[in-house]
């Protein structure tokens, strides 16, 4: 006689380790890792605070994911213990976990005794279709597309490298789109500047952007700053935003960002193009280099030259915004290794990416400085960037 369901759950139980809801409690601040083995309509129903969700129909192809180290203290829970109990074993016996337990009774013994549950924001039924694949990622799921919702990310520049970024960002559902511009559209800029069309040629580019935008997620708010970025404005203008996409194209706007940024711990994702080359860096205040560590002084003028003088091939951008994107959403939703230190070479020609570890300056004139040590006089004065990037050249 074949044993029944219950007699084989039995004898898995009897080979795992099962913990009490009131012991994990204690052992959260102790680094244990809980893993919410639901479904994703349980889960976002309601779940214990610090969880990670890994379901139980994907446990063993993306654990690896959530948990890479086989000797950390895992504990799973599910909707009543049974599951979380399959999931214990399987971890155990097919994976190597060697510290994995089972919460005993599931998060229903966990709520009877009054412990806190925490309820996140639900997407829409829209948004679960218009984000299904994200949410069929582990590192962003439910909740990281939630960040990305409630995100505020600033376009500095709506052109070569602003437009894909645009794009994608708002295809990806950040929920505030800023966007600093104050030029129209030209034609020489639609070999490039995706974001524009023919018909919108005069148009100014933030209204442009905010058209494209809404046309391909009206979830997005877009925020308009047809201004040019100044010392008079920057610090309103950024203020306030989780992370600054830098498409700008000159100079003394980039030191000037650069220090505002910084003041403000803003991280900025910067990139620059030129003919078949582009770079690409991501510049956290204080976790890495900022932008002066790497280029104390900006280089002469004659090896500095401009896309209007040299130009640049209309695919390249794309490229580069796609990457800034990239580091972008990965930004937001705290997942990966943004390039924090490192600067990214591309060579269209050769087809090649280069990385480049970059470290910081300790003497660097801003990031060396704690900013609490700068007085609120200082915080509203920056040099002559202009005069700064022309003596230098």
């Amino acid at each position: 006689m074949s044993p029944s369901g219950a007699d084989v759950l039995k004898q898995i139980k009897s080979r795992i380790d099962e913990v009490d809801p009131g012991d994990v409690r204690g052992q959260l601040a102790n680094g244990v890792v809980l893993v919410d083995v639901r479904e994703a309509e349980e889960f976002e129903a309601g779940h214990i605070p610090g969880a990670v969700h890994v379901p139980r129909s994907y446990l063993e192809s993306r654990i690896e994911n959530a948990v890479p180290d086989r000797g950390a203290h895992v504990v799973l829970y599910c909707q009543s213990g049974n599951r979380s109990a399959w999931g214990a074993h399987a971890l155990k016996e097919l994976l190597g976990y060697e510290n994995v337990e089972s919460m005993r009774g599931g998060i229903t013994l966990w709520k009877d005794r009054g412990y806190e549950v925490e309820v996140p924001k639900s997407l829409t039924r829209e948004q679960r279709e218009r984000y299904s694949r994200h949410l069929l990622i582990p590192e962003v799921g439910v909740e990281g597309q939630q960040k990305l919702l409630e995100a505020k990310v600033l376009l500095l520049g709506a052109g070569g490298l602003g437009s894909p970024a645009a794009l994608y960002l708002a295809a990806a559902g950040v929920g505030t789109l800023g966007i600093v511009d104050d030029d129209a559209v030209d034609l020489s800029n639609l070999q490039r500047q995706v974001v524009h069309t023919t018909d919108r040629i005069g148009v100014p580019k933030v209204d442009s952007a905010e058209e494209t935008i809404q046309a391909i997620n009206p979830d997005v708010e877009v925020v308009k700053y047809p201004v040019r970025l100044d010392a008079s404005n920057i610090m309103e203008i950024i203020d306030g935003y989780d992370v600054i996409v830098d498409g700008l194209d000159n100079f003394p706007t980039r030191y000037l960002l650069n220090d505002a940024s910084v003041r403000l711990r803003i991280p900025v994702v910067s990139a620059a193009i030129l003919g078949f080359d582009g770079q690409l860096s991501v510049f956290a205040p204080y976790q890495g280099p900022c932008y002066r560590c790497l280029f104390r002084e900006p280089p002469p003028a004659e090896l500095a030259p401009s896309c209007g003088a040299n130009g640049v091939l209309g695919v390249l951008p794309g490229v580069m915004g796609l990457l800034q994107a990239t580091e972008a959403v990965k930004l937001v939703i705290g997942q990966g290794d943004p390039l924090i230190g490192r600067l990214l070479l591309y060579d269209a020609l050769g087809a090649t990416f280069t990385t480049v570890k970059v470290q910081r300056d300790p003497e660097c004139p801003i990031c060396s400085r704690d900013p609490e040590s700068i007085s609120d006089e200082e915080m509203g004065v920056f040099p002559d960037y202009e005069a700064f990037c022309a003596a230098a050249g």
